[in-house]
């Protein structure tokens, strides 16, 4: 007798991993705790009114810092910071190398003398020189130039929410730009990019927007003609590659014409950008014929997968707006998580630097708390994909695992959620918990890399590189089983250790079947974001070439595609995992159910009639005495 215990479908619920939902728990009590800390001990108060360098919170009155002059002021009246040379950035320290002081108005034209200041703050009653001065002495005291700001001073405004002042003007952001992109070595280039971004900010938007379209209307397309979807993705993107490609030679010979009569600097560079741009498209199209031509066979239970896919899409709309609460989510937990780490950079008790300034440092043990926030990160953004994967997979089990689809429950995907937050929350967390721990040291091996960056040895350079790929292909081997031990939970309701295991050994009885999958479907899926991604480039191409005089689009179109891959990932990735999801069901169903009375199968037609064909193979192929035969028995 077999010891193997015999899947149940969706035929009892219990809780699963508890212990790790308290972990959970009791970790997201910590993280509360730093935010109740760093608002209790006034960083809510310093970041949001602001301080200035004497330790004083602009907009209130201030108690006395110990050997600190200019401390513990009344600066009610006074609500803004002003920076006396805001463009001076350390990037090492990450902060404004100047001295900061609280004013009652931000500079809404640029002052050019100190006679300037000067009459500024008798007509506005702002002060920007330090507080030692009076407006009277600005002309006349020799102090004034290191205590009053550099100018000409920028037309400032104030940072809505930060009570911050910060110039108008986009030049002191080029030069941060050009601190931190340290490959442009002529600053006139880097200022000609990001005035072309300017320049093309409602081309970009529209482009944006274009692209969101199109994810969605090739998710409807997905829904209605799934069993010829490969053939057609497959022209497309064989017009789309050659059709692009002969545009962008075109628009070379073109633009090389027009550069030989008018002769520009933004003319040549965007010259060189489509030459740069045609070479790349004529190496992506070769490579990307070569790779269909070597897989245009293996698409037979792909093309049935997608077919039932597209079905589960039509019986559960709501999974095309997985993406959006999953973002939204996931937005506000990036948005609570960098106020709390605002809060920590303003934290701690006052203590005087080595220019004789205030700043805000953590002693002791509370000092780490950063770490654990950062872990933070990692778990809870994990658990919030893990509660997706965990949501979809249980609507589609509880869709494949109902016989009659008339009885399928009014919203699927709600009932979804209200099965893993009754019962399987402890799963998710254990198995987000699993990925952090392998993203951890990966992330800390990236961060040696680039400290370490031109100064380690070949040897070193090779071996941390090495360290990195195996964590980063270990991290995706995890997240695919994690996948599957969510769906296996879904259908069992077993805690996830018995889930990862069960669904390894259906995976690894299904090798080549899993194989197969992972590589067709998951190639045709990325076609069709490579459909998107080059429709919107075209599109923006033909667009941007209208602005060519005068602006350089290499920068826009550069983030319009990644735009457009990024909304296409995250819209076929629930493609993807409704495929995947499909998959091990139908794994389980013809490895307990054979057709008979009894025990009769739960799949679909389409699946049906691929099992027939199989078995149909394998007969053929038995009486040759093939290999093949071995290949093609049914699961």
């Amino acid at each position: 007798k077999s010891s193997k215990r015999e899947w149940k479908p969706l035929e009892d619920h219990s809780c699963t991993d508890v212990p790790w939902l308290l972990l959970f728990i009791i970790f997201c009590v910590g993280m509360g705790f730093i935010c109740g800390f760093s608002v209790a001990t006034g960083a809510a108060a310093r970041l949001l009114s602001g301080y200035d360098s004497y330790g004083n919170i602009c907009g209130q009155k201030n108690v006395k810092v110990e050997g600190i002059v200019n401390s513990g002021l009344d600066l009610t009246h006074k609500k803004y910071v002003f920076f006396l040379d805001p463009c001076n950035i350390d990037l090492v320290h990450q902060r404004i190398k100047s001295l900061a002081l609280c004013v009652s108005a931000c500079p809404r034209k640029e002052l050019k003398t100190l006679a300037d200041i000067q009459k500024f703050a008798e007509t506005n009653g702002s002060t920007l020189c330090s507080y030692e001065l009076t407006p009277s002495e600005y002309t006349t005291d020799p102090r004034a130039a290191k205590l009053c700001p550099k100018y000409p001073v920028p037309e400032s405004a104030p940072i809505p929410f930060f009570h911050r002042c910060a110039p108008v003007n986009i030049s002191c952001y080029a030069k941060f730009a050009e601190a931190l992109i340290t490959f442009v070595s002529d600053s006139s280039v880097l200022h000609r990019l990001i005035s072309g971004v300017m320049t093309s900010k409602e081309i970009i938007m529209g482009l944006c927007l274009l692209s969101l379209v199109l994810s969605m209307i090739l998710m409807v397309i997905i829904r209605y003609i799934s069993r010829v979807l490969v053939w057609i993705l497959t022209i497309l993107v064989i017009l789309g590659s050659l059709g692009g490609t002969g545009v962008l030679w075109w628009l070379y010979a073109k633009q090389r014409v027009s550069v030989g009569v008018v002769e520009t600097q933004i003319a040549k560079d965007n010259l060189h950008a489509l030459l740069v741009y045609a070479i790349s498209a004529t190496v992506f199209t070769v490579i990307l014929f070569l790779i269909m031509l070597i897989m245009r066979k293996r698409v037979a239970l792909t093309i049935a997968l997608f077919h039932v896919a597209g079905k589960v899409f039509i019986h559960l709309p709501l999974l095309v707006f997985q993406p959006f609460w999953t973002f939204f989510v996931l937005v506000l937990f990036w948005t609570y998580w960098i106020t709390v780490l605002l809060f920590l950079g303003t934290t701690g008790s006052p203590v005087p630097n080595e220019e004789g300034f205030v700043e805000f440092r953590m002693v002791g043990p509370l000092k780490y708390m950063w770490w654990y926030h950062v872990v933070g990160l990692i778990w809870i953004s994990e658990f919030i994909l893990a509660c997706q994967q965990m949501t979809v997979a249980g609507a589609v089990v509880t869709y494949y695992f109902t016989r009659e689809k008339r009885n399928l429950p009014f919203t699927p995907i709600l009932a979804s959620v209200n099965r893993l937050v009754c019962y399987h929350l402890g799963t998710v967390a254990k198995g987000s918990f699993i990925i952090t721990l392998v993203k951890i040291p990966r992330m800390i091996l990236m961060y040696i890399h680039t400290q370490l960056k031109g100064k380690e040895n070949a040897c070193a350079r090779c071996l941390l590189k090495a360290c990195i790929c195996c964590l980063w292909c270990l991290e995706k081997c995890l997240t695919y089983l994690n996948q599957n031990a969510y769906t296996a939970t879904a259908i069992n309701s077993t805690n996830f250790c018995t889930s990862a295991k069960d669904a390894f050994v259906i995976l690894v009885e299904n090798a080549l079947r899993v194989a197969a999958i992972n590589t067709v479907g998951d190639f045709m899926l990325f076609l069709g974001k490579v459909l998107i991604v080059c429709s919107t480039g075209l599109a923006g191409i033909m667009l941007l070439n209208y602005q060519r005089d005068y602006t350089i689009w290499v920068l826009p179109l550069i983030i319009v595609c990644l735009f457009a891959f990024l909304v296409a990932h995250c819209f076929l990735s629930i493609y993807e995992m409704v495929v995947d999801v499909l998959f091990l069901c139908f794994a389980i169903d013809t490895k307990y159910n054979d057709g008979s009375p009894g025990r009769e199968f739960y799949m679909d037609k389409v699946l049906m009639e691929f099992v027939e064909n199989s078995r149909k193979s394998m007969k053929e192929a038995g009486r040759g005495g093939g290999a093949e035969g071995r290949e093609l028995k049914p699961m």
